[in-house]
């Protein structure tokens, strides 16, 4: 089977933070998977370098946009390798294979009518001597009451129209804008509304967020948006004449899986062309404020090209909080990936934020969860399951694996565990397989604690043979069944056992194989740091 995933592209105006990668890790989980399966996988995704917030930061630096864009570029690229993203192709927007690639899109869609010119009156700041791009006009949302700027609102997730907003502001100045006309270009998104909604029926691999809010849209109708902007950094319109207006950035950004797809293709000299055909699964993996682009914009670019495949499921996750309060990066209340990746384990992070994090509703990071989660789970239960048995068998059985068979149970368990997850993955259901997982871990501590090798081991040399036999077993297939969610560890154990890379089959150890010597997986994090991090999220990151 080809598999495609597409993981949302952060963008580069600053540092990755925690939010970024709880939305983002399910789809490292997904492209992990369906390797180990021995499908064929396109997993892409790149940095968002476009807009006037990056232009607004280099003028204030006094240096190009493309410093800015390079800087958290690289940084991106070295915190997801750090965190064992494993990307085909890592991209970026302000590159010229995308630009290009984007601009015969839109010249394309423009010859299908789907593009078209149009008059309008555009807010204009009088004392910025600028039409002000849309995030930089906040008012009241006209759906729900609350203050939103000029394109989304983030208490409702409403798509806005900045004229739609009331009392107008300059986010820029203060001031309150005018209107003056201008022309630009559209997307006919209305006259996709019914293929739109063919499309939207039966969608059971969707995120309920994301079927809850494109049926919304749906149901209010479909209207026809600007996908050009006055801008100074940007993809310009391919137009003799309107070269100094810009393809706004929520549509060329979800035209780089297709950009970024073909790109990988011809460095690599792979069929890129297969994952946007017929026969392709499709995952969309991403934030729910970035859910109507995925679910309504890109399937109607998709459509109006033609012959590309729609999107199969959507992957969008609930929003995290740091310590009881509402993450804001404007406000520094946010965790940073650099930070966290120089002081904590990646298989840490990932685990917390696979089994504590915003999968199915908003969800809270908590220093003392996060420490006590890797104490009590990763290091108390995970690690400390393996660490017994190996140095039991090195002491023992001369770092042998024992001449016995499995027990039973654990042996169907085990088998039935690959089942089991797999199918959960595939529903991107990650917290609820994690959890399966680490309960038969418990179960496996359990079985040894009962089965008392370090008394048998002198009373009863076959049975102890049995149990570190059955034990060993469970190691080696946790090394595949955790490969995607903590691959850092797993590929620790293979190291232990001499092991290639695994598939997603139950694999079994040869009595009298060698283990090499081992070393713990994870050191305990002492409890004083809980009081640390809260106190230094409070000094560094300036609350209002």
């Amino acid at each position: 089977m080809n598999v495609f995933i597409g993981g949302a592209w952060p963008y580069a105006n600053g540092s990755l933070h925690l939010g970024h990668i709880a939305s983002l890790l399910p789809g490292d989980v997904l492209a992990r998977y369906y390797r180990l399966k021995g499908d064929s996988v396109l997993y892409v995704s790149g940095s968002d370098c476009h807009g006037t917030p990056i232009a607004l930061r280099a003028s204030k630096e006094n240096i190009s946009p493309r410093a800015i864009t390079d800087r958290y570029h690289l940084e991106f690229k070295e915190s997801f390798e750090k965190l064992g993203f494993t990307y085909d192709y890592y991209s970026r927007t302000d590159q010229a294979f995308h630009s290009s690639v984007v601009q015969e899109l839109f010249l394309e869609l423009l010859e299908k009518g789907y593009i078209y010119k149009k008059e309008i009156e555009h807010i204009y700041c009088e004392d910025c001597q600028q039409f002000l791009p849309d995030r930089y006009v906040t008012g009241i949302c006209p759906v729900c009451g609350e203050m939103a700027r000029g394109d989304q609102c983030d208490a409702c997730s409403s798509l806005i129209d900045p004229l739609e907003l009331k009392e107008r502001k300059c986010k820029l100045c203060g001031n309150e804008p005018i209107l003056k006309e201008t022309e630009h270009f559209y997307l006919a998104l209305s006259s996709f509304e019914e293929e739109l909604r063919n499309m939207f029926q039966g969608k059971s691999n969707w995120r309920d967020n994301a079927l809850k809010f494109t049926e919304r849209y749906l149901k209010e109708g479909l209207k026809d948006r600007a996908i050009t902007r006055d801008l100074s950094w940007g993809i310009s319109v391919p137009i003799e004449g309107y070269e100094n207006k810009k393809i706004y950035v929520w549509i060329e950004a979800v035209l780089g899986y297709y950009t970024a797809s073909k790109e990988w293709g011809i460095k690599n000299k792979k069929d890129w062309e297969k994952f946007w055909g017929d026969k392709v699964k499709a995952y969309y993996v991403h934030g729910k404020d970035n859910i109507p682009f995925h679910t309504l914009i890109l399937p109607a670019l998709l459509l109006g090209l033609g012959n590309l495949h729609l999107p199969d499921s959507i992957i969008s996750s609930e929003y995290l909080t740091i310590e009881g309060r509402k993450l804001s990066t404007s406000n520094n209340w946010a965790i940073w990936v650099p930070y966290m990746l120089e002081r904590y384990h990646p298989d840490s992070i990932r685990y917390y934020l696979l089994i504590k994090g915003p999968e199915k509703r908003d969800c809270n990071f908590s220093w003392e969860e996060f420490i006590n989660s890797h104490n009590g789970e990763l290091l108390g239960a995970y690690g400390n399951f393996i660490n017994r048995t190996l140095v039991f068998a090195e002491k023992y059985f001369a770092a042998r694996v024992p001449e016995a068979e499995i027990d039973p149970e654990i042996e169907k368990g085990l088998k039935e565990l690959y089942q089991q997850i797999g199918s959960k993955i595939e529903k991107a259901e990650l917290k609820s397989g994690l959890e399966t997982i680490f309960s038969f871990i418990r179960s496996l501590n359990k079985y040894y604690d009962e089965q008392k090798p370090w008394i048998t081991v002198k009373e009863d040399l076959i049975s102890c043979q049995k149990t570190i036999y059955t034990c060993l077993q469970a190691i080696a297939n946790l090394a595949n069944l955790l490969e995607p969610f903590l691959p850092f560890s797993t590929a620790q154990i293979r190291e232990f056992f001499n092991l290639e890379k695994g598939s997603w089959s139950y694999i079994e150890l040869e009595a009298g194989s060698p283990i090499n010597k081992t070393k713990i997986l994870y050191e305990r994090i002492d409890k004083n740091r809980i009081k640390e991090e809260r106190e230094r999220l409070l000094k560094e990151h300036k609350i209002s």
